[in-house]
């Protein structure tokens, strides 16, 4: 079962709905004419509801040539949450039965009309899809998938179509493992890799920090420009070693440690433990007494009856970080970067969780990964934006000498010759790079530094959070509320094909 995104700050919360606009940009023959590519970038729209859920959509441009997802033919434009810790793509969800927002919403994100496709071939089979919130019932059936820029289409790709569907306001796109793992078809990932869309089957994912509202995806590919040093190699656990026993992308962490602004670093005890990427969870979810303790050094109220944390906006603004370690790298996510706010309300991105360890989006906008399921790696570094240098990768094995564009400040790392940030033609074709850029109990170990331990909130200059009250919610479900507005932030996402 995917943990999909799990959870709004507060049910009072309005929410905002923010639309991503992107690009795809495709290889052809190794990209020898950078024109060429650029003259087929097309924008690819996706949409974050208020960092609760990433979404890919279709749309059309002013030229007039539409993009992923589109479905059928003639295409119809859908929109999609993108998930790396579910693996089936499914559309069409019940929109009645919702908050008034989520219903605005719901019915605002498309209906795919079977009837209109030529192409559409039911299965007549189906099945019921459960994730942490929601479920569907769908029905299997194969169309063609148009793909951004270019009239090549993915042919007869296998879907589901909802019949119904509780407490979700979009389709879902997972893109974890597939055939012969989590499912008896060809998912979406497969799909691209056995056509020939992409080289290998392998995407990077950057979801950009909160201050610069902007992220990547480039299916088949990397950007260089979105990480600074090299990846660092995390093998994915097998699913039979796995916590679950399930294909995701189970990796080791080996500590979690907190540093303020005095420069102190304390180390959380039974702090290394596997736990899964997941882009469709609004949080991370830890163990209770890894959380209990990182809230106490919040000075957080909590846990609500929700499983919340409250604390007080302003360690939003304070310097520190909760530092993420695996081997070889370590991903310290700013405070601001960790806490949610709507209002006057915050509170911190994590949640206890007895069923899964897993990290969501609190943590992966401060990292950039690397996911390949042909050699069942996770690639990661720390994220940071230098500009947009987007490349196909030829073979996975380049990504061991792949070194990042910028410096560890987001600049443009001009210490080492430009070549260093990528590989021989014949493991990495460079793309144009025409898009726009533009979170103390008996759990805390040993202090890691000479000088005492300054909790975030004293740092801050506070004493404790304030207590806030949210709406009652049922166990199977968080309560969500929503509002339309205009406000847009930027992404880019690629899909390339060689």
């Amino acid at each position: 079962m995917a943990v999909r995104s799990s959870v709004m700050l507060l049910a009072s919360a309005a929410m905002a709905v923010s639309r991503v606009a992107a690009y795809a940009v495709v290889d052809i023959d190794a990209l020898a004419d950078l024109a060429v590519a650029a003259d087929i970038a097309a924008p690819l729209s996706l949409a974050n509801r208020s960092d609760v859920a990433y979404y890919a959509k279709s749309c059309a441009i002013p030229d007039g040539t539409d993009d992923i997802v589109n479905f059928g033919t003639p295409a119809q434009a859908q929109y999609v949450q993108l998930d790396t810790g579910s693996f089936e793509l499914w559309i069409n969800p019940t929109c009645s039965g919702l908050s008034t927002s989520d219903e605005t919403f719901c019915e605002a994100v498309g209906n795919f009309d079977t009837s209109a496709s030529s192409t559409f071939n039911s299965l007549n089979t189906g099945k019921t899809l459960r994730y942490g919130i929601g479920s569907a019932n769908i029905t299997y059936a194969m169309d063609d998938i148009s793909l951004p820029g270019t009239s090549t289409v993915l042919s007869q790709v296998q879907f589901g179509v909802a019949t119904s569907s509780v407490d979700e306001f979009s389709g879902i796109l997972g893109i974890g493992y597939g055939l012969n793992l989590t499912t008896r078809y060809p998912n979406f990932i497969d799909e691209l890799f056995d056509q020939g869309v992409t080289k290998v089957k392998a995407f990077s994912l950057a979801l950009g920090s909160k201050s610069e509202q902007e992220g990547v995806i480039v299916f088949g590919g990397v950007d260089t420009s979105k990480f600074s040093g090299t990846l660092a190699r995390l093998p994915i656990t097998p699913a039979r070693f796995s916590p679950d026993g399930v294909p995701r992308y189970w990796v080791n962490m080996t500590s979690m440690s907190l540093t303020t602004s005095s420069t102190s670093t304390t180390t959380y005890a039974n702090s290394s433990i596997q736990v899964f990427l997941d882009s469709g969870s609004t949080l991370t979810l830890l163990p209770a007494n890894l959380v209990t303790a990182i809230a106490a050094d919040f000075n957080a109220v909590g846990p609500t009856s929700n499983g919340f944390y409250t604390v007080d906006c302003s360690l939003a603004d304070a310097d520190g970080t909760l530092n993420f370690a695996f081997a070889g790298v370590t991903i310290a996510v700013e405070f601001r970067e960790l806490i949610r706010q709507s209002g006057s309300q915050c509170m911190l991105g994590l949640q206890a969780s007895s069923s899964f360890a897993l990290l969501g989006d609190t943590f992966m906008r401060s990292a950039y990964v690397v996911i390949d399921q042909t050699d069942d790696v996770v690639w990661m570094a720390p994220y940071t934006n230098c500009g947009s240098t987007p490349a196909a990768l030829v073979t996975a094995a380049s990504l061991s000498t792949l070194t990042g564009a910028c410096s560890q400040t987001g600049n443009a790392d001009t210490s080492s010759d430009s070549d260093s940030t990528s590989t021989s033609s014949s493991a990495v074709s460079s793309s144009a790079a025409s898009t726009a850029a533009s979170s103390k109990s008996a759990a805390t170990a040993t202090t890691t530094t000479a000088s005492a331990t300054t909790s975030p909130a004293a740092a801050a200059g506070t004493t404790s959070a304030t207590t806030t009250s949210s709406a009652p919610r049922t166990s199977t479900a968080l309560s969500r509320t929503f509002t339309l507005a205009s406000s847009l932030f930027y992404a880019a996402v690629y899909c390339f094909w060689l």
